[in-house]
This record gives structure tokens, sequence and C-alpha cells, in this order.
């Protein structure tokens, strides 16, 4: 990594919380990476580690017989009927997500830089994080550590040289569970050693094993249980792997599968080293997808250079956000495989996640992984799609208990497992969301527009929740329109009245995309007509006295401004059925009601959210609003993953995975039709270069622009057709011809 380049970052102190510990994984298993010469610790995270609380066998509640009443009285104006609905249990939280244990390596005083815990002298130490290939660098007079998680070979890989080492897996992290059973294993091997870690959680069957495989060239290895203690040694090579058992009895840890990646032992090496080996089965895998979109802001090189830390300590700089345009699609990349990125993204050092670490689907996933299609990471869309069909039988029984009607309906807290709705309460109803299923799956629709192919397997669950409203919407207003009722926008409730109400403008706009959306992946049946007939049936938005779209299209429900969320405006984005070029009118009230909404508690997904709204609506100046109120808010670790709340407060990937979409937003936005430059380019990036993004009508764009108006732009399409070029001085038609360069040198504008 260049000292100069935006592909990475580095501090020139190990980290001493695990928060600004660096980051690597491959989307299954993840690390954190302390980088501590004297005390080195490697937290190891799992996708699947959540532990076990009574979220794994809740069910959603059985309702669907008192549906028909519920309605009645909301209909009939009673505000507060949905409070009731309920089958009177109490609060219940997924599983939380937990780390798995640390990699403790440890070196004795005797020779090390200083004792135990001492300060490291900067001039001679640096620890960086290399973008481009996931590998955590940490060097300091006689030791080093390079660890990355490999996408070849599923495992976590680090080299150690040191004169001295003792090494043992060690489960105490913050927050572990006092009544955790927990056994170590530790074994001489021809290789060196293998140290297991078997952990069973509290008053249940389940459980989780890990096992390292310790590689020592040269030296001496003892055993000092629970770990071992290596002396002379050349390097030391740890492999890494998890499982995580759900009932069965523990596995045999015997490191089999660990020990089928490295050499026969005595056999001489007839090419690279283990480590380089492994990375270099890896590298190619990461960085192939890291590196297909990058973004310049043509920085100033010194600040380029600048450690993290102080990078973040400048605001205003365009190298921090470069750098953390960078770091965060590093960071999502990493965190997607197995499962997309959960509230912490892959990793946590503490048992006590917030909010258990789970997967909140009813803003904050969707906002993680906005820039999945654009970015050109299908990888992030890969993973996103396999939670949603792994949980499918679970949505269709949410659908059958609640609603009493076929199809689907997503919860809008999952940990993973467990597809159920069953985390709601009366502050936060969260059972009686509706449009789960239509917001989940608009990326799988925006990637199969990308590519240019419609997978049937997305075409079937759209089938599924366009059922589902077939059997739902049943129920009509006054003015013998459709109405969504019960309705809930999250996790807002109108000023005069309860959150369970009707017509939420959220609730309108997916019920209207998931059934026409669901008619083009079904053209010329009789179902896309019934769909295209009830979609048409449904309420339009409504335009309160404020000028604002309304959160509620039922004229007497009140607005209240001061959420976090903007529910509301997901016609805007990311839909695109609000547009300043197609529904100015809808869009000017839309632009209204971004103007009166508060940021409440300064959660960093709402100003990003606001952010991505903003650039939809083509306005530069609150993008730049937005944006600052997170780079001045204190909300990133040294590690350059975010927090939740301003000062650092609560771990939290929201900001840190959301800021690339805001950013690629500002410059291109695509449709199947369109294709908009510059949308909304605030005034502190005056020129930059921006390659590989995609769009929505299958081609790749390189865009750059500067001084003067200044504006280049190189489409490569895959598909013949025309679509409408939008800039900032106008549009017009342009026809694209399948392979062939587009060359637009569009001057000042």
């Amino acid at each position: 990594m260049s000292s100069t380049s935006p592909h990475g970052t580095w501090e020139p102190c190990p980290a001493e919380r695990w928060e600004d510990a660096f980051l690597s994984g491959n989307g299954r298993h993840g690390v954190m990476v302390f980088g501590d010469p004297n005390d080195d610790r490697v937290i190891v995270n799992h996708h699947t580690l959540v532990r076990p609380n009574g979220g794994e066998t809740a069910r959603p509640p059985q309702l669907a017989d008192r549906l028909p009443d519920l309605q009645d009285r909301l209909l009939a104006g009673e505000r507060a009927a949905a409070e009731d609905f309920t089958d009177g249990r109490g609060l219940q939280w997924v599983q939380p997500f937990h780390p798995a244990f640390q990699i403790r390596l440890r070196r004795p005083s005797s020779s090390s830089v200083g004792s135990v815990g001492s300060v490291v002298d900067p001039r001679q130490y640096r620890r960086a994080v290399d973008f481009t290939t996931g590998v955590a660098e940490a060097v300091c007079e006689d030791w080093s550590s390079r660890v990355f998680v490999s996408r070849a070979d599923d495992v976590i890989v680090q080299r150690v040289t040191a004169p001295e080492l003792q090494i043992a897996l060690d489960h105490q992290l913050p927050g572990a569970p006092a009544k955790l059973a927990v056994g170590h294993g530790a074994v001489l091997t021809a290789e060196g050693a293998l140290l297991s870690l078997r952990a069973r959680y509290p008053g249940s069957d389940r459980a989780y094993t890990g096992v390292t495989l310790v590689a020592v060239e040269g030296g001496r290895t003892t055993l000092t249980p629970p770990g071992v203690r290596i002396e002379g040694a050349t390097s030391v090579l740890l492999l890494t792997r998890v499982v995580r058992h759900t009932g069965e009895l523990d596995v045999t840890a015997n490191g089999r599968e660990l020990r089928e990646l490295l050499p026969d032992a005595g056999e001489p090496l007839d090419g690279p080293d283990p480590y380089t080996h492994l990375l270099t089965r890896h590298t190619p895998l990461h960085r192939a997808a890291y590196t297909r979109v990058t973004l310049d802001l043509a920085a100033d090189p010194a600040e380029r250079a600048l450690p993290g830390s102080e990078l973040l300590k400048r605001p205003d700089s365009r190298a921090l956000l470069e750098r953390l345009h960078a770091a965060g699609r590093y960071h999502l990349l990493s965190a997607s495989g197995l499962l997309p990125p959960r509230l912490t993204g892959l990793w946590s050092g503490d048992w006590d996640t917030a909010w258990s670490g789970a997967f909140t689907t009813n803003a904050n996933l969707n906002l993680q992984t906005a820039s999945a299609a654009a970015a050109a990471l299908p990888e992030v869309t890969e993973a996103h799609a396999r939670l949603i069909h792994h949980q499918l039988p679970d949505w269709r029984e949410n659908a059958r208990a609640i609603f009493g009607a076929r199809g689907i309906v997503a919860p809008s807290h999952t940990d993973g497992e467990n597809g159920h709705t069953y985390h709601f309460s009366r502050e936060y109803p969260l059972h009686l969301w509706t449009a789960g299923a239509d917001w989940l799956l608009k990326p799988l629709v925006d990637h199969d527009e990308t590519r240019g192919e419609r997978d049937p397997r997305t075409g079937a669950v759209l089938a599924e929740v366009a059922t589902f409203y077939e059997d739902f919407l049943t129920r009509t207003d006054s003015d013998g329109r459709l109405a969504v009722v019960p309705s809930y926008s999250p996790e807002n409730r109108p000023a005069n009245a309860s959150w369970g109400a009707i017509n939420a403008a959220m609730d309108l706009s997916a019920a209207r995309h998931a059934l026409r959306t669901a008619a083009e992946y079904h053209p010329g049946t009789a179902d896309a007509d019934r769909w295209r007939a009830l979609a048409d049936r449904l309420p339009p938005h409504r335009v309160n006295a404020d000028g604002a779209l309304a959160e509620w299209a039922r004229p007497d429900l009140d607005d209240t401004y001061d959420h976090r969320h903007l529910s509301h405006l997901y016609g805007v984005w990311p839909l695109d059925e609000i547009t300043p070029y197609d529904t100015p009118e809808l869009a000017a009230a839309a632009h209204r009601a971004l103007e009166l909404r508060g940021a409440e508690n300064d959660s960093a997904h709402g100003h990003l959210h606001h952010a991505l709204v903003a650039a939809r609506l083509g306005d530069g100046t609150r993008v730049r609003a937005a944006l600052a109120h997170v780079l001045t808010g204190d909300y990133f670790h040294a590690s350059l993953m975010s927090a939740h709340y301003p000062h650092r407060n609560v771990y939290n990937a929201d900001a840190a995975h959301a800021l690339p979409a805001v950013l690629l937003e500002m410059l291109v936005h695509s449709t199947p039709g369109r294709l908009v430059l510059l949308p909304a380019l605030p005034d502190t990036c005056p020129e930059g270069r921006l390659s590989g993004v995609r769009t929505r009508f299958g081609a790749e764009v390189d865009l750059e622009w500067g001084p003067e108006g200044f504006l280049r732009a190189v489409i490569r399409p895959t598909r013949t057709h025309r679509i409408e070029l939008r800039t900032p001085s106008g549009a017009r038609p342009l026809d694209l011809r399948a392979g062939e360069d587009c060359v637009l040198d569009l001057g000042p504008q």
C-alpha cells in the first residue's frame, strides 16, 4: 500500500480498544487485529455465532382471526386500536451476535520491545490494513504480524515473526456469559501444535468450536496449557477456523482440514512458503471485487499519507472522503458472503452487542448494501439473496399467522437463522410492517437490471409478495380506494394517533412497486394483469398542509417530523416512483418533507438516508450537509468502522457501509432508461474521477469532472437501446450499441 494511496489505512500505534482494531473478513470468518507486539490479540468472529436466548424457537403471534376486527376499528377512526393487537407476549430479542474468542500472542518480557503493555516507539512501529488484499499488518523491530481471511480456503491466516511467543485461545472477552462451558485443548504435532477451544452456551445444547493449527518453522515448541510457547522460530503460521454446532455433540477438533492446507511435513517446499501460497490463492478473488470501482477526488497527497486517526480530524478533507469510500467498500465486501452485513458488519469484540447485532431490515440492512449494484459488488447482493431465500418458509408462516394470507411477510429483525416475526412491542409494533419483502427484494431487482437478466428465483419471490397483497388488500376507504390497514411506518407514529395506522406512504409505495414489478417478471400472464389492476386501485400519495409529502396518506393523520427514519420517502429512494423529471410536483413535496425532517437522536443511518434521498432529488447542498453531520460528529473509529451515534458511541456499520453509496449517488444515477451525471455534486468535490460504476441499463461508466464545468464520460454498454442522458446542462436522447464505447466530452456545464 502506497503512503499516498486511499486503498488502505494505517496507524502509528497498536489499537487500545477493540473498536479501533483493523478488520479483515471473507463473509464467513472475520478478525479484529490489535497489532500489539507485546500482547497481540486477534478477535475471531463468525457470521453464524448467535447466542441462544429463546429466539431460536420463537414463532409469530397467531392473530389472523382478530385481523378483521382490527381493520374495522381502524377504519372507523379508533386511532389506538392496534395497541392491543398482540398475543400478550413481552419483547423478545433475536439471538445476539457475539465474538468467538481471541487468539492471544504474548512475548515474554525478556525478549519484547518492553514489558507487556509497554508503550511502543512510534518511530519503529506501524500497523496498516491493505484494502486491496485484506491483509492487516503490524511491524516493530524484531516482531511482525500479518493477518488475512482467505476467500479461497475459508481460513484465518496469521504469520508472526518473533524470538519468543506464548500463544493461546482466550474466550474471556467483555460480556462473555459466566456460565459459558469452555474446554481447551493443546497438543504438539508434526507442524508444531494444535489448539482448540470448545464453548457450550448456558442452558443450551448448542455450542461452537475454534481450532488453530500452529505451524512452526525452526526453534522449539513446548506445551504451556492452555497454549504453547515457541522459542527461536524463524516464523510461526497460524490457521484458524470456527464451526457452530446446533444440537449435535461437539465435533472432534483434530485439525485435519487445516493440515491439508499445508505441504506434507518433512517435504521440501516446491514453491512459495505456505503463507504466501495461501495469500496468492486468496488475493485475486478479493482484489478483483474490491478494485472494480474506484473514486479519486484529486485529494492532497500529503493528506492521503496521514494515519486514519489524523485524517478523521480533517472533516473537510477530500482525502478523508476518498479513504472512507475505500474503507466502506472494503468492509462491506469483507462482511458479505454467507450472509450480508449485520448491524456490526461481521465483527464485534463484546458479547453485549447493541440491538443483538441483528439484521435490522426496516432501514439498516438496505442502507448498508445500497451501493452493491452500482458499485459492482454482486458478492454483496448474493449474500443478501442468500438471507432471503433461506428464510422464505418463515416469511410464509408470518403471513399466515398474523394476516391469514398466502405469500410472504418479512420480519423487521432477524438473527440470520430465524425469519419469524416475533420481535415487537407496543412502541415498536414491527409485526404490522408489510412493506419489508418489497424493500428487501429491491436490491435483487436492481441487480437483475444491471446484469440484464431476470433471476427466476427473484421472480418467484415477487410473485409470493404479490399473492400476499391479493389476500391482504381487501378493505377500501370512503373514496373506494384500497386501504393498507393496519399500516406501519418504521419506526415513527402520527402526531395524533398510535403507531398502527392506515396508508403509510412506504406501504403504499411498496405495494405498488411489488405488484407492478411482479407483473414485469411474469409478462403475458393473467396473474400479471390482476396484479397491475390491484396496484392501480391503491390511493395516491398525499401532500399535507405544509406542502410536504405526508407520511400517512389518510387525511386525518398528522406528521411527526423529528424522526431518524425517512420511510415515507421510499418512493424517492430506493424506488424511482417519485423523481424531479417524471413527477416534479410530488418531487417538490418530497423535498419539502426532507427539509422538515429532523435528525432526532443523530443516528448515523438517518443522516446518510437523508443524503441518499437528497441526491435523488438533485440537492447537492443537502448531500453536503448530511455528510458534514457524519464527518464532524466523531462517528468513525481509527479502524474506519463507524458508530451509531456521535462521539463513537455504539459500534455499528451503518455509516461505514452506506457512505460509499452516498458518494456514488451524488455522481451517477441510473434507471433502466436514464443516466443522470452529477445529479447532486456538492461544491466540496470540484474535481475527480469515478471508474467502473454500473448502471441499471447494462453499462459500465467512467466519469471525470473538473473546474469550469469540465465533464467527460465513457459509457461501455452491454445492451443496444436508447436512453435519456441528463447532465447539469440539460437532457437529450442517447443511442447506445452493445460493445461500442460511447465517449462524451460534454464541456462546460
